[in-house]
């Protein structure tokens, strides 16, 4: 693993020191070895994790390719690591999701387009005021991350669609088991959006924050 190691750390430095860019193709195995002094087994398994972590790109019978290194691309890694949290740390998800999502919705009060926010309403309304669990889930990850690309950030999009795995599942037990759930949920959507139109940022991050933090709260009291 040592030997391994430094040849992705070596892979590294020629892509952040720009002596390789995104959308090159790498050198021909053979000749990337013996430029970086490594081993072709080495090499080949530096390629192999960093193309499972999106840095490269391997096509069969083209090459290895650097790839867009976009950070929504990135970040699905960590979405697939998140996917194997333990249940004990589904309130450090929620937490950092308290931190992040209120700034995001901030952001959007004075960024999101008068065209989302009307999406954004239409979908509040074609909901009604008695969905089931499963549509409310769905809808509240529409929502959330209409408001958040509403932000302009597209590293907050990405960290926080990573942090929907677990949060996702609090919120389902969360409308099995507490009888206000649900109007809870429409009415807190309702204020978020309110503010989002009025372009109140406080107001959106205040009532994103409540939002949040209710699912929080109600997660701590069954744990």
């Amino acid at each position: 693993m040592a030997v391994t190691d430094e040849a992705i750390e070596k892979i590294k430095e020629m892509i952040v020191s720009g002596a390789l860019r995104p959308g090159d193709r790498l050198p021909k195995e053979s000749e990337l070895a013996a430029e970086l002094g490594l081993s072709r087994n080495s090499l080949r398994e530096a390629v192999r994790a960093l193309s499972l972590i999106r840095i490269l790109d391997v096509r069969q019978g083209d090459g290895t390719y650097v790839t867009s290194l976009d950070p929504q691309l990135l970040l699905e890694a960590m979405s697939f690591v998140v996917d194997f949290h333990r249940d004990d740390t589904v309130l450090e998800f929620l937490a950092v999701r308290r931190i992040l999502e209120p700034a995001a919705t901030a952001m959007a009060a004075a960024k999101i387009s008068e065209a989302e926010l009307e999406r954004l309403t239409a979908q509040l309304d074609a909901l009604g005021p008695q969905p089931s669990v499963e549509e409310l889930v769905a809808s509240d990850l529409e929502f959330h991350r209409g408001i958040v690309q509403g932000s302009g950030n597209s590293v907050l999009c990405s960290l926080l669609d990573g942090l929907s795995g677990p949060t996702t599942r609090a919120r389902v037990w969360r409308g099995l088991t507490q009888e206000d759930a649900v109007s809870r949920t429409l009415l807190e959507h309702r204020a978020i959006l309110t503010a989002l139109k009025d372009r109140d940022a406080e107001a959106a991050r205040s009532w994103a924050t409540v939002h949040i933090a209710s699912v929080e709260q109600w997660l701590r009291s069954t744990l």
